[in-house]
């Protein structure tokens, strides 16, 4: 759609025009009447218009000085009335106005038309200065109008690019949760293989190969999650199609490399129709249980864990993961108690609750996520 802007006269070719049509002015009443006077006055009207371009009541109020004196001055005091309503508030635009028809009220009381008699001359006089003060008034309310669009304008840029950079920074939060939750599991099942491999070398080849090939698959698939999640952050905020996020369902495929590992895992299932289950409620239960695990192996690393997932529509999930706690506490990895923060920021933004302490020589993680009916 094409739409046409209109461009005001610049204030400097007003000046301009008023100047040199009061210089014409005054030359050709020179040039009739030779008065010194209408020269005189229109060569100071002509010196004074620039003036009102920075002093545009003061200059009015000359040029109507002026104008009480010769028709010469005329041009350039109607101009300034006009510059004054462009510039100032409405009373003082009204104040320069009468000024201006009093001046030239005065003019035709000394110095009669010819052509027209004073009633008509001094209604002449009245309309034409309330149709500059209308002038000057529309241009201001114009300009006012426009000023405030473009503040609008920069005001809604400015909230947009608020918004674009929160939402990348809430998304660059949720690819590092991510990113702790899945490299901080495929890392730990690394660990656990390579420490298997460590301090039993006398283990039977098989195992050996089964656990070095466990290991290089580990670093495989964690340095392509990596390089997702390089991808991600590097990328300038346009959306991609990523690896479809795993569910409630995958939650047997996550167990089972747990016990591969060597984990004794205990998992109890009582849920009535899981099928109905949101997949956001089923990407955090399976987070929840992932990061449980992870902790588990880091924290108590031998110990038994049992997985409890009970529930159903209107009830809800709940999961109840424990674990007992070693005698001696094993020394704490690099970020400990960054994941259960992270999760417990997941759990609380899919509108569930999460739990988590030490009781009776056992850690406890219970989470509780909506399910509606």
């Amino acid at each position: 759609m094409h739409e046409e802007t209109e461009r005001p006269v610049p204030p400097v070719v007003a000046v301009a025009v008023a100047a040199g049509t009061g210089l014409l002015t005054a030359l050709t009443i020179a040039g009739g009447a030779t008065s010194a006077l209408d020269v005189t006055v229109g060569a100071v009207s002509c010196l004074l218009s620039p003036v009102m371009l920075w002093r545009p009541v003061g200059s009015a109020l000359g040029l109507s000085v002026l104008a009480v004196l010769s028709p010469a001055a005329t041009p350039a005091a109607t101009c300034a009335t006009v510059e004054v309503a462009r510039a100032r508030r409405l009373p003082v635009a009204i104040g320069a106005a009468v000024a201006g028809a009093a001046a030239h009220l005065l003019q035709g009381a000394w110095r009669p038309s010819e052509g027209i008699s004073r009633g008509w001359w001094s209604l002449l006089v009245v309309l034409a200065y309330g149709a500059l003060v209308g002038w000057g008034a529309v241009a201001r309310a114009r300009r006012a109008a426009l000023a405030s669009l473009r503040e609008r304008a920069r005001r809604a840029e400015a909230e947009q690019e608020r918004r674009v950079t929160e939402a990348r920074v809430a998304e660059r939060a949720r690819i590092a949760r991510e990113m702790h939750d899945v490299l901080a599991h495929r890392l730990s099942l690394v660990a656990t293989y390579a420490g298997a491999l460590e301090y039993r070398p006398d283990a039977p080849p098989e195992q050996l190969s089964k656990a070095a090939g466990v290991v290089r698959a580990g670093v495989h698939q964690a340095l392509e999650e990596l390089r997702e999640v390089i991808l991600l952050l590097r990328d300038d905020g346009t959306e991609q199609d990523g690896p479809p996020q795993p569910v409630l369902a995958d939650l047997d495929r996550l167990i089972a490399e747990a016990r591969d590992a060597g984990g004794r895992i205990d998992l109890h299932e009582a849920l009535q129709e899981p099928g109905s289950l949101p997949q956001a409620a089923g990407r955090t239960a399976y987070r929840v249980v992932q990061e449980a695990l992870t902790n588990a192996r880091k924290h108590a690393s031998g110990r038994p864990v049992t997985v409890g997932l009970t529930g159903g529509p209107g009830d809800g999930l709940r999961i109840e993961i424990g674990n007992p706690l070693p005698a001696e506490p094993l020394p704490a990895p690099p970020g400990s108690g960054t994941g259960l923060i992270g999760l417990g920021e997941r759990v609380r933004l899919a509108g569930g609750r999460l739990e988590h302490g030490r009781e009776a020589g056992r850690f406890t993680l219970t989470a509780w996520l909506p399910w509606p009916a």
